[in-house]
């Protein structure tokens, strides 16, 4: 239960923040072009400290999952109360990207030593209930922002929501001593030293699935908008189905992909595929609508089927190094993909960008197999 409970408190901030962007843009009184500019500053405080908080994690142990996920919290508060103009909107989200990241790290190894631990498919329905948390929100989130018109109001009331949920965690993960190491555990090298390549081998993978994810999320409704002339209500089926298919399908492959993470891998990177060519032959808006519900399916095991693998042979005394490790690189694909579906639309046409996104998972279709040949050598 308290992955789910981690996750959900990370989906919580998303959900409002997702939601509240037009308030936080109004309030700050920034253009269209600065606010684009100064949400890049989640990734640039999300990296620095993905990479650090990893081996906070390893030195103070799995509760730190609940004071990050605090922290995150009263970020959005902070943003709320400090972002005036373009200079404090910046420093604010840089706060809030570093927030974000280091929960990221955190609640990931948290799942994974829990899943490794009960022999349970933990990473993945904690992925899925991230979902659920963030559409659910998400629509709270907007009809009180709508009710209040006032950021503040929003804000207060997920960190009220994300301090409950984080002292339970941080409760709950300390009142559970993990069980002692196995000797083959206990006589292997640091995370380092057991070569850090595997680790960054399943990042870029990683990388792969969370572009092709975040394309979708990101330029569905744009697609639905230009290319069929939907209304903002019809766009808007985009994300929201994708999203939903995706918590869906996390909740019922989960079992699946512990047990067969690799089939369950390709199998969604090859469905992924097909519904980025049906996209992009599609005659009307709902085959499209077709091609964007096979990716979110296939593309919603990727990256905690990754996550689970790749974790679950590391000892637990170096997990959160490992996690940082696998979710810093895998995190560079979420950054990128914007832009990279953004450059291929200018190329050419948004319907066209997204044969660049099928390419992505075709991609990672023929670098899968490097994972278990790592396995196989013992070093992953």
């Amino acid at each position: 239960m308290t992955p789910y409970l981690a996750f959900a408190g990370l989906g919580v901030f998303w959900g409002i923040w997702g939601a509240t962007l037009p308030l936080l843009r109004s309030q700050a009184g920034v253009t269209d072009g600065e606010f684009g500019t100064a949400l890049l500053f989640v990734g640039a405080g999300a990296l620095p400290a993905m990479l650090v908080s990893g081996r906070l994690i390893d030195v103070l142990g799995l509760r730190v999952a609940g004071a990050m996920l605090a922290i995150l919290g009263l970020s959005g508060v902070v943003v709320a109360g400090a972002a005036a103009d373009f200079a404090t909107l910046c420093a604010a989200i840089f706060l809030v990207g570093a927030a974000s990241g280091a929960t990221d790290v955190a609640i990931n190894a948290l799942a994974a030593t829990v899943e490794r631990n009960t022999g349970r498919p933990v990473v993945s329905r904690s992925h899925a209930a991230f979902s659920l948390t963030v559409a659910a929100v998400s629509l709270g989130a907007g009809g009180l922002g709508t009710l209040t018109e006032n950021l503040f109001v929003n804000f207060t009331a997920g960190a009220v929501a994300s301090l409950v949920l984080a002292y339970t965690v941080h409760a709950w993960a300390g009142g559970r001593p993990a069980p002692s190491e196995s000797p083959k555990e206990s006589a292997a090298p640091g995370p380092l030293a057991l070569s850090v390549v595997p680790l960054l081998a399943v990042g870029v993978i990683g990388a792969l699935a969370f572009a092709s994810e975040n394309a979708y999320q990101s330029w569905g409704a744009v697609l639905l908008t230009d290319e069929y002339l939907a209304i903002p209500a019809v766009a808007s089926l985009a994300p929201a189905a994708f999203a939903a298919l995706a918590a869906l399908t996390r909740f019922l492959a989960a079992e699946t992909a512990r047990t067969r993470p690799m089939t369950t891998v390709v199998l969604g990177a090859v469905l992924a595929t097909v519904g980025g060519v049906v996209v992009v032959a599609a005659p009307s808006l709902w085959t499209a609508m077709l091609g964007i519900a096979a990716a979110a399916v296939g593309t919603a095991v990727l990256f905690p089927t990754l996550v689970s693998y790749g974790l679950r042979s590391v000892p637990e005394r170096s997990r959160g190094r490992a996690t940082s490790a696998i979710t810093s690189v895998a995190y560079l694909g979420f950054l990128l993909s914007p832009a990279y579906v953004g450059f291929l639309a200018d190329a050419s046409s948004v319907r066209e960008a997204f044969l660049g996104v099928a390419a992505l998972t075709t991609a990672l279709v023929a670098l899968v197999p490097v994972l278990p040949t790592l396995r196989r050598r013992n070093l992953l």
